[in-house]
């Protein structure tokens, strides 16, 4: 095989022999594609810079079986990610949704310019020390961009049992509809539902579909952070009835959002 140029973010990277990583990229050309990375381990290696969260420039050989790396390139690097859990968990959990999500060697159009996106996003809630709720809401939105690019859309349109419209009355706090997860949402109660979602729930889940997060006049986001917990738990129970695995990240991103118990009271 000829070398080729390549440019994607690396997902993971993991131990190969005794000096070299195996790296998992996500391009748009290729989607995932797995390449060894010769002397990567070595403290001096050219190729060190091969690491999870750097988006690289590569050009890569190899005749059949697993390309090697040459040479690389970092674009931009997403270290910071991981001063704050939050924004690491989050990060993380988006980056296993893509290798779930992407098929091996085949083109995955818009995928990569998305992550990038949410990246950003998760990079500017270190920088500007915004609350840890928006790393929460770039790890939902996040997940519904790439569940619809890579073909496994919430359906928030139309009741799953009804095909009537999903329009929430907003202000109504009787209203619920249901998440079937080998469905999709039922408007009303329905029995043996996964889980359940009120109006104001579903509004503010179908804006997630919109290119920027959903915020108020004041430039703060809607939805208080139980509402987000919510909505990350219907995002993982889609993801385990459909992709067959929930990302684990986001176990560690709900430990790190969750508030904490009170301490009980100390004996005077």
């Amino acid at each position: 095989m000829p070398e080729r140029n390549l440019e994607g973010l690396a997902l993971t990277c993991r131990p190969l022999g005794e000096h070299d990583r195996l790296l998992t990229l996500l391009s748009e050309a290729e989607g995932i594609t797995r390449l060894a990375v010769p002397g990567a381990r070595r403290p001096k290696s050219s190729l060190a810079a091969a690491v999870p969260l750097a988006h690289l420039r590569l050009q890569v050989g190899g005749r059949g079986g697993l390309g090697r790396v040459r040479q690389l390139r970092v674009l931009r690097s997403y270290s910071g990610l991981a001063e704050r859990l939050e924004t690491l968990a989050a990060a993380q959990g988006l980056a296993e949704l893509c290798l779930k999500l992407v098929p091996g060697e085949a083109p995955a159009p818009g995928m990569l310019a998305d992550l990038l996106l949410q990246l950003g996003r998760l990079e500017a809630v270190v920088t500007e020390r915004a609350e840890r709720l928006e790393a929460l809401a770039v790890s939902v939105q996040g997940s519904v961009h790439l569940l619809a690019l890579g073909g496994f859309a919430l359906p928030l349109q139309h009741c799953t049992r009804s095909g009537a419209p999903l329009v929430p009355p907003v202000g109504d706090w009787s209203w619920r509809c249901s998440l079937l997860p080998s469905e999709g949402l039922a408007i009303g109660a329905v029995p043996g539902a996964r889980m359940m979602l009120n109006a104001s729930e579903l509004a503010l889940l179908q804006r997630l579909t919109r290119p920027g997060p959903p915020r108020r006049r004041d430039g703060n986001l809607m939805g208080p952070e139980a509402v987000w917990l919510h909505l990350l738990d219907l995002v993982e129970t889609w993801c385990g009835e459909h992709l067959g695995q929930r990302p684990r990240a986001f176990r560690l991103l709900r430990t790190a959002c969750e508030p904490m118990p009170p301490k009980p009271p100390q004996p005077r």
